[in-house]
Formats: structure tokens, C-alpha cells, sequence
């Protein structure tokens, strides 16, 4: 039997065949089963009907990571409608942003509500509904909203489409204004075939979420990825990923892998270091992705969990992943790589948009079912970003003789000091590999001699005195001259956006306006 061509319809087969499977838990609360879910996301979804939400309509929501956001995200693309999840923690004017530029018709939210969402939406005219799950046996999920009574018989005539608009996001704007990206049933459906084949997952898989579920790292490569393979995801009680609460949450539901950004990875390490566990689970793999994962961070890791850590390469416009290391039992995996692609073409391009050979680097392009059509609105991001019958992903890397794939850096973020290229990555890494330093992070800064300097900003390690000078004297030992930091800023936080993801242009902003 083919895969169903819709997220609704893989969740749907999946409701079916794993039906008493464990699908969500919320931790120390109760959980959900598949079929359960399917119940509550249907009889949601037609209660959105009944309130005049019709298909293609946004519907905006901001929520913690709960239970409520998954039934509430699965009922708006049920019922034919685009989602367009926001980040709880925006201020009133880039909740005004962001829900006039997805047009939104609709903002849900939790049912203690979210002041500066609710503001913007009134000043837009959007009205609210809050969500809410009060136990696991509810009939169903409480909305605050006029409807005339509904039954599920008026969803379930409700056939979704492949072509259907499901997720509405923002791009994280490394360079410049976010940029609206649309996915659609088909997008999400491909990509998360992709990340459950390669990394096989099955109904006996289960992880916790840490990531936030407004971004694709968490929504398709834990969430999804696990419901649509029968598998089962626990969210944390804080709603948010939660250090102190991580191993015994991982223990509790029987974890078997997990997936983060390198900031959450180096909180667990350096948590482990202090103050180790008496017991850990015994993991399949652990996956890295959303920024660049230094290699002594790798190692550490690998040698604190006992587990092969994965490597891999997204974006939003890509419905998440692209490429990722394999599975042991799939092939070598190697720091500094992020593996090879999966399930779509990719080609390292030269300016003219032909094809480069191993070794040589260009710009990472790539193509296949689960990359957007293009952005909302954008002539000038589309006419840039769909060249040559690809999508340009703004990247810069190369592929080594075995067809794994090495990034270099951002093509906006490359440092240019005086005519030479430098890799912020690649000093990044350098930085890391001192046993002092924390986090690290290496920037290009303007200069009346070169053009563009290099400047670095670090968190040294709990009890270190680490000063300047060390920094640089472990760069020069390590570093071609012209790579070595100029200055060294030495601080406790770093700027970091929602997602735990540090933009080297919001360090450069912060340091440089310093001096």
C-alpha cells in the first residue's frame, strides 16, 4: 500500500494500526494514545469548522509546548486550514508582524492567554480562542469560541489535499527580514518519511521534546517524525525544555534518542560534569542539528552518553532536514560533516549554476518534494533564492570523496579580511577545543585596514580565569595568523534566538555596540 501523499492521512494510518500505542505524554500528568489523538484532532478540527475557519485560512497559535499545541496544530491542518505556530516569548509589535504578514484569521492560544498576542490581535481585528485540555478522558479540547453545534460528521466528508498550505513560518532572518515560508501536506509528509527511514524510526521509539514546537527542528524532526511512525513523544511539565527534569523525563518514558541544538547539548554535558546521573538511558543515537556542532563537542559527548551522535543539516524551507550522518549500522558518521542528503537532490553550484566536483566549494542547492514552492509574498526572495532549477540554500560547502557534505559557513557570514575567507565555523571549532571555554562564537566586525576583522566572543567554563590573552595565544598556536581573533570578548550569555540558535550578526550587534 502506497504512503498517503498527506501528513493527515500517514497520522491518520497511523491512528489505525498502532491505535492503543502510546502517542503523547505530558510528564508526571497522563498521556494520550494514537487513537486517542486522532479522536481529540478530529472533533477539534470540526469544532474550527463550526466556527466559519474555512480551508486556506491561517490560523495563528502561540502556546508553551503542550498537549493543547499538538491537538490544536493537527485540527487546523485537518481541517484544510494553514497553521502559523508563534513563539510565546514575541512582544506585542512582532506579534503584530507576524500575524499580519501570515493574514491570520484566527489566534489561538493556551487558556491563561498571552497578553501581547492578544493585544496585537485585537489592534489587527483577529479574534482569540483559547485551548485547553483539562484531563485526558475530556471529550474533547475546550475552545472559547461561538460556533454553531458541531458534529464530526462535517469533518470527516473533509478530504485534505496534497497541495494544501498546512504550516505557515517565518524564517529565522540571519541576514535580514524573516521571510514567510509555506509548507504544504505534501512538503511535511516527504520530510517526515525522510527523518523516520533514516533513522529507522518505529512504534518502539520514544524521546522527549526539548526543542520548541514553533520551529521545524521540533515540530517535524521530534514530534511528527515520532507520531507518524506509531512512535511516542514526552513533553516536559515546564512546557520547555527544563535541564534539572531532562534524564529522569528520558528514563520515566523509556527514551531512545533525542534531538537539539548544540546550546541544549553543551547545558546536558556540562550538567553531566558537575553533577553526573546515577543511571542513564541506553540510547540508539542522539541528533544534532540547527547549527554547527563543534567536534570536541561531538566527542564529549559520545563519550559522557554512550551513544552515537548525529550530525545534520535543515532549514525551514526545506520542511527541516536535508542531510544528516547515518546510523552506525548505515555507514561511518564524522565530526565536522553533516552527512549526506536524504531523500531530495543536492549539488554544490558555482555562480553560473554549474555543478562542482568533490572537494571544490560552492553554494549548497537542492530540490526535491519536501522543499517550498517559495516564499509568501517575495518576488525578489524567490527570483534569488530559485536558480538554475534549484533552491539556494545561502550556504557554502563542499562534498568529500564518500558524498558527505561539509559546511562552511553562510555566504553572508564568510568573514572577508582583506581578499581571505575565513570560516567562522572553523574557528569556532578551534575556540571549543579549549578546556576553559564554554561557547564560543566568531564574527566579522568592519575595519578601516582590511575591510572586515575577526573578533570572537566567548563563556568561559564555571571556576575558569581565562582572560584575552590566552584565547589568542591558543588561536595562533592552532590557526593560520590571519584567522587569529583580534579581540576577544570575554562574557557570561550570548544573544540567542528563540530557538536556542546564536546569530553571529546579533553577537556582532551586541559586542560592537560595546566599544
Amino acid at each position: 500500500m502506497p504512503a498517503p501523499t498527506t501528513l493527515t492521512g500517514l497520522l491518520h494510518r497511523v491512528a489505525e494500526i498502532f491505535h492503543s500505542h502510546r502517542a503523547v505524554s505530558v510528564s508526571g500528568k497522563f498521556h494520550l494514545t494514537h487513537s486517542r489523538l486522532h479522536h481529540l484532532v478530529e472533533r477539534a478540527a470540526a469544532r474550527l469548522l463550526s466556527t466559519g475557519i474555512k480551508p486556506g485560512d491561517v490560523v495563528a497559535l502561540t502556546f508553551p509546548n503542550t498537549v493543547e499545541f499538538i491537538i490544536t496544530f493537527l485540527a487546523i491542518i485537518r481541517a484544510r486550514a494553514t497553521a502559523a505556530p508563534l513563539n510565546a516569548a514575541y512582544t506585542a509589535e512582532e506579534f503584530e508582524f507576524y500575524l499580519s504578514d501570515s493574514e491570520s484569521k484566527l489566534l489561538v492560544t493556551s487558556k491563561e492567554g498571552n497578553e501581547p498576542a492578544q493585544a496585537a490581535a485585537s489592534k489587527l481585528s483577529i479574534p482569540v480562542s483559547t485551548a485547553s485540555l483539562d484531563e485526558a478522558e475530556a471529550e474533547e479540547l475546550s475552545l472559547s469560541l461561538s460556533y454553531t453545534e458541531s458534529s464530526t460528521d462535517s469533518i470527516s466528508g473533509l478530504v485534505n489535499d496534497a497541495s494544501d498550505v498546512a504550516l505557515f513560518l517565518h524564517t529565522s532572518g540571519t541576514t535580514s527580514r524573516p521571510k514567510g515560508v509555506p509548507l504544504t501536506q505534501h512538503n511535511l509528509a516527504s520530510s517526515v518519511e525522510n527523518i523516520k527511514s533514516v533513522y529507522r524510526l518505529t512504534e518502539s521509539d520514544s524521546t522527549v521534546i526539548v526543542l520548541p514546537l514553533f520551529h521545524v527542528h521540533g515540530l517535524l524532526a521530534a514530534l511528527l517524525s515520532s507520531l507518524a511512525a506509531g512512535a511516542s513523544v514526552a513533553l516536559p511539565a515546564a512546557g520547555r525544555f527544563s535541564a534539572s527534569s531532562f534524564w529522569s523525563d528520558m528514563l520515566t518514558y523509556n527514551a531512545t534518542w533525542y534531538t537539539a541544538v548544540p546550546t541544549v547539548h553543551q547545558i546536558v554535558l556540562e550538567r553531566h560534569l558537575k553533577t553526573p546521573e546515577p543511571v542513564y538511558p541506553k540510547l540508539r543515537f542522539i541528533r544534532s542539528c540547527s547549527a554547527s556542532l563543534a567536534p570536541v563537542i561531538l566527542e564529549r559527548l559520545e563519550e559522557a552518553f554512550g551513544a552515537p551522535v548525529l550530525e545534520a543539516y535543515a532549514m525551514t524551507e526545506a520542511s527541516h532536514l536535508m542531510s544528516t550522518n547515518p546510523l552506525p549500522e548505515d555507514g561511518p558518521h564524522r565530526a565536522g560533516s553533516v552527512g549526506k542528503p536524504v531523500g531530495q537532490e543536492m549539488a554544490i553550484l558555482d555562480e553560473k549554476g554549474e555543478i562542482l566536483k568533490n572537494d571544490v566549494k560552492g553554494e549548497v542547492c537542492i530540490r526535491g518534494p519536501n522543499v517550498t514552492k517559495g516564499y509568501k509574498n517575495n518576488p525578489d526572495a524567490n527570483l534569488s533564492a530559485f536558480q538554475y532549477g534549484w533552491f539556494h540554500t545561502g550556504d557554502i560547502g563542499f562534498f568529500d570523496s564518500d558524498g558527505y557534505l561539509h559546511l562552511v559557513g553562510r555566504i553572508k557570514e564568510l568573514i572577508n579580511r582583506g581578499g581571505e575567507k575565513i570560516s567562522p565555523i572553523e574557528v569556532d571549532a578551534v575556540l571549543l577545543s579549549h578546556p576553559d571555554i564554554a561557547q564560543a562564537v566568531a564574527f566579522g566586525v568592519p575595519d578601516d585596514k582590511y575591510g572586515e576583522e575577526i573578533n570572537c566572543a566567548i563563556i568561559p567554563k564555571e571556576g575558569s580565569n581565562i582572560d584575552e590573552a590566552e584565547v589568542q595565544s591558543f588561536s595562533k598556536k592552532n590557526l593560520a595568523t590571519f584567522k587569529v581573533p583580534k579581540k576577544v570578548f570575554i562574557t557570561d550569555s550570548l544573544p540567542k534566538t528563540a530557538t536556542g540558535k546564536i546569530l553571529r550578526r546579533l553577537v556582532a550587534e551586541h559586542f560592537v555596540s560595546q566599544t
